[in-house]
């Protein structure tokens, strides 16, 4: 399908710019900041960098494995249940953090917040059968 094709290449194009310019281009997207999910495949074991949309909650970053609304969920999210220790960049500057998907009273609260600021997640929802999770990631101390 061209367009998951097109997504893929311009995810590489906007890792590329966003390690080359130390967060400073491509930080933003739609209206939403971008961060960079560094995970490690579950079948391969390569490092691999995912640019994800987010939302703050308190010292938290929150992500949405939306997979642009498709039945699938991202790899980035598969790798990440299967090692939640992991790391992003964000703002030219990498923080360990341990990820956990937010639970449904959480998730009722976040969504909201996110939903405001980015209405057409809410459409992602409506495009698949599936349950699209919320991940928060928090920081271990770690930089």
């Amino acid at each position: 399908m061209f367009i998951k094709w097109f997504l893929k290449q311009f995810g590489k194009f906007q890792v590329l710019i966003l390690k080359l310019s130390r967060g400073r281009f491509f930080a933003n997207l739609r209206g939403m900041p971008i961060l960079l999910l560094n995970t490690t495949g579950r079948l391969t074991g390569k490092k691999r960098v995912a640019p994800v949309m987010y939302i703050r909650d308190g010292e938290n970053y929150v992500v949405t494995a939306s997979n642009n609304g498709f039945d699938d969920p991202p790899n980035w999210f598969l790798n990440m249940q299967a090692d939640p220790q992991i790391t992003i960049e964000v703002g030219g500057r990498t923080v360990e953090v341990t990820a956990k998907v937010a639970d449904p009273q959480k998730k009722a609260i976040l969504w909201p917040q996110l939903v405001e600021k980015a209405p057409f997640f809410d459409d992602y929802r409506k495009n698949t059968s599936r349950e699209i999770p919320m991940v928060i990631l928090q920081p271990t101390g770690g930089e």
